[in-house]
């Protein structure tokens, strides 16, 4: 008799367009093993809890969490991993013998592409446009592989500023401002100045024309620049509003797409123990993305 496949999932609200199970369904075939990935789409935050008590019920093996619940699952865990811990935010749960743990694989996945450029980008200022767990994400990544200058945090509303950064023990290495001041003489300088771009928001996702999402982004001021490098974490197209603006102002482009499945193969590595076959996963992912696209 077959051996019962594992469950897996992810965890999150209207993500049906996810790429995921794609990803780790063709990392299983290729490898032979006994799990399959599927999308738990929770409609409302109360909901999280009655999810996670499934689980254990279920037997389910774990979860992706995706937007917005990445920080909205924590206290719902039995156990942090160190750099979920450092963040307060998880995209990555493991449950083993009834006990949840929660990882943070945003933080290596962001760093992936990144990591050629680590010269450049030490000593430098960057910014981050975001108040969810995937800036939070960001922020640990510069931090603990890059060491720029200072980091800028912008968000829509100062409030959120001070909600993400609750609790974060570095929080003295990132300044926090608004749209408004990108508005202002000094704070475009200071954009331009920023040798990393990152729009760690779902805006964007879904929108294949430059004028199709009312970005948080700016991008049809003169700021971005040949200098630059503009990553976006949108995966969802691969070429975003912001990405096609960045392209045009001559700045270097990292596509969502990078980081979706870097943070994938370490979830991958975490509940099989097995290193995720990239190329073939990259391969057919890009395979089918151009298909309907």
């Amino acid at each position: 008799m077959p051996e019962p496949k594992k469950i897996l999932g992810l965890i999150g609200r209207n993500v049906g367009y996810s790429w995921s199970p794609l990803i780790h369904n063709t990392a299983f075939s290729a490898l032979g093993l006994s799990y399959y990935y599927t999308i738990f789409d929770i409609a409302e935050p109360g909901l999280i809890g009655d999810a996670l008590k499934g689980c254990r019920a279920l037997g389910l093996s774990g979860f992706n969490v995706t937007i917005p619940y990445k920080k909205t699952v924590v206290p719902f865990l039995d156990e942090l991993a160190p750099e979920a811990q450092a963040v307060q935010a998880v995209n990555t749960i493991v449950h083993q013998n009834g006990k949840l743990t929660g990882h943070n694989t945003d933080i290596e996945g962001f760093a992936a592409p990144l990591l050629p450029f680590a010269e450049r980008i030490a000593g430098t200022p960057v910014c981050i446009f975001g108040s969810g767990g995937a800036a939070m994400a960001a922020i640990e990544a510069f931090r603990l592989f890059f060491r720029p200058a200072g980091i800028m945090l912008f968000v829509r509303e100062p409030e959120k500023a001070g909600a993400i950064l609750s609790g974060y023990e570095h929080r003295g290495i990132v300044t926090t401002g608004t749209l408004n001041d990108i508005e202002t003489a000094e704070g475009s300088r200071l954009f331009r100045e920023c040798s990393v771009v990152v729009n760690a928001t779902p805006v964007g996702t879904g929108c294949r024309h430059r004028h199709s999402a009312d970005s948080i982004v700016p991008l049809d001021r003169d700021l971005m620049h040949h200098g630059q490098i503009v990553y976006d974490m949108v995966y969802n197209p691969i070429d975003t509003p912001l990405l096609g603006a960045a392209e045009q102002a001559g700045a270097k482009t990292i596509s969502g797409i990078e980081m979706l499945i870097g943070q994938a193969a370490r979830s991958f590595q975490i509940w099989t123990g097995r290193t995720m076959p990239v190329e073939t996963v990259r391969n057919v992912l890009l395979q089918e993305i151009r298909s309907v696209s």
